[in-house]
């Protein structure tokens, strides 16, 4: 540059090209270039790529590659394929190895594209759903369950909802809580790929039957990210990681996960607090997700798939692998209708009739449901099978003596108000209000023992502080 500056100022001040040549020491054609360039600004230190002979093949081969993107990992082009296809399908004339290098070029290059993600705008009223797992200790026991959550990503709230599974029933039993719950319908919601609603196969969208009735009942639209782009739902990611280290740590203790859900919604709005971003509380900003958010249909969905089966000699179904379900012995190779919800399981006869009902089971272990309150109608026609019965051998000792004093009409009278009872309250209620009736009264009648199952299942009254029942006991002391 100072040699470009002196040539300059020698011309300026009137000297001949010649002269100026001499002087410097370079030659005339220099000394026209030097004068001619007409932008001395700074130039960025840009490095230029050399033009490769195989840039002309780089829509080719990029083809290739997007074609292995949808093939088993297994089944993909290697850069010796690319070479072979290249020779033999276009007539490259190169060697292996230069094929080699600029595919791993290409393929880095495609990698740092694919990992730069973008800054996603999200309206209120839009969400995004994913599931997430945690231990929970259900009825002592400690089972690990899946939570599915449903973020706003606008607020940053979101609502999580436990249960057994992943499948569409349990998805769907979830946005229905959420759902009723705020009062309102997202407008959109977009789904992981590996939910149990669907996913994106080969550039097309598959959904589950049940899913697909629940979205078109509620009226939202839905989307499903692209394969391994959790980035594309990153807050329900960051929500499902909250939630779980804030609520379900230590681990929970519960006895039923319905009654546990109701709850658990309250708590999640709890969590809300002033905004990662915008610097305002999140609950100010899901009152405009709320306002967003489309009315409730009039009549709620029903979650249910139904399915055909048959019973075996026994009277049991055979659902979802190894699971077994007992309906009736009378049933007994019958075709069946199984509606199956997300936690429960109900067996109808072919006409539609109600038989009755279990709790769904999960997971590979083979599982029977066999209940003693299955065989009960049967057994009131048949009295003569009573010593031999499940529902005998099930009984506590005190009650099951109570029942084998009794005479035959007695003792049909017995069981077919144990038969009627259990249909409202369920085998666990009927058995405890029968022995509390026997307790109390010396025999059971109906009277009693009805009074005595709705107070089972209304179940224990649950105080917020221990109750001291000691001043009563100074006061009667005090009376007496």
């Amino acid at each position: 540059m100072s040699q470009t500056y002196s040539i300059r100022q020698m011309r300026k001040n009137g000297e001949s090209i010649s002269e100026i040549a001499r002087k410097t020491g370079v030659s005339r054609n220099t000394v026209y270039a030097k004068l001619a360039i007409s932008d001395l600004s700074p130039r960025m230190p840009v490095k230029r790529g050399k033009a490769k002979t195989l840039d002309r093949y780089r829509g080719v081969i990029e083809s290739w590659l997007d074609e292995d993107a949808a093939n088993w990992r297994k089944q993909r082009h290697t850069a010796r394929r690319i070479w072979q296809r290249l020779r033999d399908e276009h007539g490259v004339e190169c060697c292996e190895s230069t094929v080699r290098h600029y595919v791993r070029d290409l393929k880095a290059l495609r990698k740092a594209v694919s990992e730069s993600y973008l800054d996603l705008v999200w309206r209120p009223g839009e969400a995004q759903a994913d599931f997430g797992e945690a231990d929970f200790c259900v009825m002592g026991t400690r089972r690990r369950l899946s939570f599915f959550v449903l973020s706003f990503p606008y607020s940053n709230v979101g609502f999580a909802q436990v249960f057994p599974s992943e499948n569409s029933e349990c998805v769907c039993q979830a946005l229905k809580q959420v759902f009723e719950y705020i009062g309102g319908i997202p407008s959109r919601i977009v789904f992981d790929n590996a939910t149990g609603v669907g996913r994106k196969v080969c550039g097309g969208v598959r959904t589950a039957e049940t899913f697909a009735a629940f979205a078109a009942h509620y009226g939202f639209e839905f989307g499903f990210c692209n394969p391994n782009s959790g980035h594309e739902k990153g807050n329900v990611e960051r929500k499902v990681y909250f939630i779980r280290q804030n609520l379900f740590v230590p681990v929970p203790r519960l006895s039923r996960v319905e009654s546990y859900n109701e709850k658990l919604l309250d708590r999640c709005l709890g969590l809300a607090k002033e905004h990662y971003k915008k610097g305002v509380n999140e609950d100010g900003l899901f009152g405009e997700d709320r306002a967003a958010l489309a009315g409730l249909p009039e009549t709620p969905f029903e979650v249910v798939r139904y399915v055909d089966c048959k019973a075996d000699k026994q009277g049991k179904v055979q659902i979802d692998g190894r699971h077994w379900y007992s309906a009736d012995p009378s049933l007994a190779g019958e075709r069946l209708i199984a509606g199956l919800g997300a936690t429960m399981l109900s067996i109808y006869t072919s006409a539609g009739e109600y038989v009755c009902s279990h709790e769904r089971q999960y997971g590979a272990a083979p599982t029977d449901s066999s209940s003693p309150a299955s065989q009960l109608p049967l057994l009131a026609a048949k009295l003569g099978a009573w010593r031999n019965s499940s529902v005998r051998s099930a009984m506590p000792d005190a009650l099951r003596d109570y029942m084998d004093g009794l005479g035959r009409r007695e003792l049909g009278d017995g069981l077919r108000l144990m038969r009627d009872q259990v249909q409202r309250s369920g085998w666990d209620a009927t058995v405890g209000a029968m022995q509390c009736a026997l307790e109390s009264t010396g025999r059971i009648d109906a009277a009693s023992v009805a009074v005595a199952a709705a107070r089972a299942e209304g179940g224990a009254i649950e105080y917020d502080e221990p109750v001291d029942l000691g001043v009563y006991d100074a006061a009667l002391r005090k009376a007496v």
